[in-house]
């Protein structure tokens, strides 16, 4: 299928004598979903030129597949792909502009190199659609027998030697705020339909990315996985080549060019306008014609691996996680707050920045789970071990009752009147705010979210105080109006946001 080519036939970095246990020869490479037996995953072979098993796959509604001829929208075979003549730029909601922004621009979410009810269950439950995310896995139709929005936090495993899931239960709702944001979080929230999409892109892109790169595999991180995806939300991916760190101006830029290389010309059919953005951590973003989802791809950003599964055990433990943190990132968006790239927070900053009140609470609703099971969380740990670590965590029982309402209104709160923003730092790790490091990765800086993981400061796009200021003024001015009014409209059109997703 490639041109016979140094390059393209073999991976760049081969791998050094001595290192007989090769880190990839450990990942499992076929790792079944977990409803289905050895003999159905054989007879559920999956045909990736059938355009109405594809269509089924996508829009989730799979009690059904037609058999029918194969036709022309496949992935990665080189055939035409029927799409609409819509235009070619990218149409997300942070895209629109993104051509001017330069390339040096610190990309947030890449910039790691160096990271009333309660639940039914007795572990922490495993998205449901996530149990055929992990690399090597294999999706196939008859992976669900209906089709379940994902209203209940139920999560199942990714590969077989998990239990299967039992549901959870979502808050009462007793008060009108409280009512919005349940409202609100189970009309955006990702589906698995949505899922769907994402996992069928990255497992088609590593099967062809594997023609240049034998042993890399492709993660699916962020929020796509770690309980806090929307409808709207893009598809993050990481690309893992080796064990060892690769340098992100080098190494990573040449495999990056590669991959770019490989998408605008034998993925071109499928594959939209990828560009390299050569920031400090370049991705290649894209858009995937099939799923009309847009990716951003690192390379060797395992710390978004690790705290894709911390950040997943933190949503399934306390049913009041997930819609909480859904509407302050919507909030966020809507407050225009919501960007990285042009100097506002991440969304990553944002959801370290919810959990860490949740943990500082009078009576908390959430402890460190790093502290509490550091076993799990180990910085150390293979890659392939990472996504096992929820599956073992038991459900967090806090006395604390407090609505969803009460719980929105105190996290604005905190942050308008309560968080030194001078003098501290926001710690997930630790459950408390801690004064600030004297590094350089701290020093002069307006806001510090510590990452979990690599210790460094998911904040650091704030770097002007102008944004800072406007930051911290849409806090304030939210806490006010929720305060006086409690109604979710004084902060966050409700109708209009759930339109848009």
């Amino acid at each position: 299928m490639f041109p016979n080519s140094s390059n393209l036939g073999r991976p760049p970095f081969p791998p050094k004598p001595q290192q007989h246990n090769n880190f990839f020869n450990k990942l499992p490479l076929n790792i079944p979903p977990t409803l289905l037996s050895h003999q159905q995953i054989i007879d559920a072979q999956f045909n990736f030129q059938n355009a109405a098993l594809s269509r089924a796959l996508l829009s989730g509604n799979l009690t059904a597949i037609p058999a029918v001829s194969p036709q022309p929208l496949t992935y990665g075979n080189g055939n035409s792909i029927r799409t609409s003549a819509a235009s070619t730029t990218f149409r997300g909601r942070k895209r629109l502009n993104e051509q001017n922004v330069p390339y040096d621009v610190k990309r947030q979410r890449f910039h790691s190199p160096h990271r009333d009810s309660t639940l039914v269950n007795q572990t922490v439950p495993l998205p449901e659609e996530r149990r055929y995310s992990f690399p090597g896995s294999v999706p196939s139709p008859l992976f669900h027998t209906h089709y379940l929005p994902d209203l209940t936090g139920c999560v199942p495993p990714l590969q077989d030697s998990f239990p299967d899931p039992i549901e959870t239960t979502l808050p009462v709702a007793k008060d009108k705020l409280s009512q919005q944001v349940l409202e609100l979080f189970q009309a955006c929230q990702q589906q698995t339909c949505d899922l769907n999409k994402k996992e069928l892109c990255r497992t088609e892109l590593q099967r062809e990315i594997q023609r240049i790169f034998p042993q890399g595999r492709l993660f699916l991180v962020g929020s796509s996985l770690n309980g806090f995806g929307t409808r709207s939300s893009d598809g993050d991916l990481c690309l893992v080549v080796k064990e060892e760190p690769v340098n992100q101006k080098t190494e990573a830029r040449h495999i990056l060019s590669l991959v770019q290389k490989l998408f605008s010309t034998k993925l071109s059919s499928y594959i939209e306008r990828p560009q390299l953005i050569r920031a400090k951590v370049p991705i290649v973003k894209f858009r995937d014609k099939v799923s009309c989802v847009e990716f951003d791809l690192n390379v060797n950003n395992v710390v978004g691996i690790r705290n894709t599964f911390l950040l997943r055990t933190y949503a399934y433990i306390e049913n009041r996680v997930r819609p909480l943190v859904l509407v302050v990132k919507k909030w966020a968006n809507f407050h225009d707050i919501n960007d990285a790239s042009r100097g506002t927070l991440s969304s990553y900053s944002l959801v370290l920045m919810v959990l860490h009140y949740l943990q500082t609470l009078p009576e908390p609703i959430l402890p460190s789970l790093q502290k509490n099971y550091p076993e799990s969380f180990d910085s150390t740990m293979q890659l392939h071990l990472v996504h096992q670590a929820p599956r073992t965590i038991p459900p967090y029982l806090s006395k604390n009752g407090s609505s969803l309402g009460d719980l929105l209104v105190g996290f604005f709160k905190y942050y308008a009147t309560e968080f030194d923003w001078s003098s501290q730092m926001i710690s997930v790790r630790e459950a408390k705010a801690i004064p600030r490091p004297d590094g350089i990765e701290w020093r002069n800086k307006f806001i510090c979210v510590e990452e979990p993981f690599d210790g460094t400061n998911t904040a650091r796009a704030v770097h002007e105080k102008q944004k800072f200021d406007i930051i911290k003024d849409e806090f304030l001015k939210s806490w006010q109006r929720l305060r006086d009014k409690k109604d979710l409209n004084c902060v966050l059109p409700l109708r209009a946001t759930i339109q848009k997703r």
